[in-house]
C-alpha cells in the first residue's frame, strides 16, 4: 500500500492521502487526545506526542504538528501508523455514533430557511471543495442578521492564510451570490 503525502497552506499540517476513502461522509476534526478517543487511528496518531490535531477527510488525513517538531523526524511515524491501520482494515470509530456531525453552534432563524439554503449549498460546492484540497474543512455552523458561522478544521485550523481565506475568498463569494450575507465569522 501506498500512501502519498501533500503539503498544506498551514506549515504545521500534512495531508496523507491513502488512495482508499477515509470518511464514508462528512469529516471528523480531531483538537486533542480526548476527542481521539472515539477512533482508534486519531488515537494512534495522538501518541506519537508531537501531533496537535487529527483531521479526516473523505479520502485524507491531515496531521497537524505542534510547535517545535520536525516533521523529518515525524512523518514516518504518521506513515507507520496510517500504513497499519488501512493495511489490517481496522475500523475508523469505535462507535457509529462517533462518526456523525455536531449540532450548530447558532440556532437559524426558519424566517431565513432559503437563505441558509443557498449559503449551504454555496459552501458544499464551491468552497469545501478546495479547502479540502487543502487539507482541511469549513463547516456551517449557523447564521443570524446577516453573519455566517462557520467553523474552520484540518489544516485550515490554525493556518497563517485561514484569515484571509475567510474574509477575502469565502466572504466575499458568499456575499456575491446571497445579498443578506454581511459578514463571515469563524467559531
Amino acid at each position: 500500500m501506498l500512501i502519498e503525502t501533500e503539503t498544506t497552506p498551514n506549515p504545521a499540517t500534512l495531508k496523507f492521502l491513502p488512495g482508499r476513502p477515509v470518511m464514508t461522509a462528512g469529516t471528523r476534526d480531531f483538537a486533542n487526545p480526548e476527542e481521539a478517543e472515539a477512533s482508534p487511528l486519531a488515537e494512534a496518531l495522538f501518541t506519537l506526542g508531537d501531533v496537535e490535531g487529527v483531521f479526516f477527510g473523505k479520502d485524507f488525513v491531515s496531521v497537524t504538528a505542534g510547535p517545535g517538531s520536525n516533521w523529518s523526524h515525524l512523518k514516518p511515524e504518521v506513515l507507520g501508523i496510517l500504513l497499519d491501520h488501512f493495511s489490517a482494515g481496522m475500523p475508523l470509530f469505535r462507535d457509529a455514533a462517533a462518526e456523525e456531525e455536531e449540532a450548530s453552534d447558532v440556532e437559524d432563524d426558519p424566517e431565513d430557511a432559503d437563505i441558509v439554503a443557498q449559503i449551504r449549498d454555496l459552501i458544499d460546492t464551491r468552497v469545501r471543495p478546495a479547502v479540502a484540497n487543502d487539507g482541511g474543512d469549513i463547516i456551517y455552523r449557523g447564521f443570524r442578521q446577516g453573519t455566517v458561522f462557520l467553523r474552520m478544521q484540518g489544516a485550515c485550523s490554525g493556518c497563517p492564510s485561514s484569515t484571509a481565506t475567510l474574509k477575502q475568498g469565502i466572504e466575499s463569494l458568499l456575499k456575491h451570490y446571497v445579498p443578506e450575507v454581511t459578514e463571515v465569522r469563524a467559531v
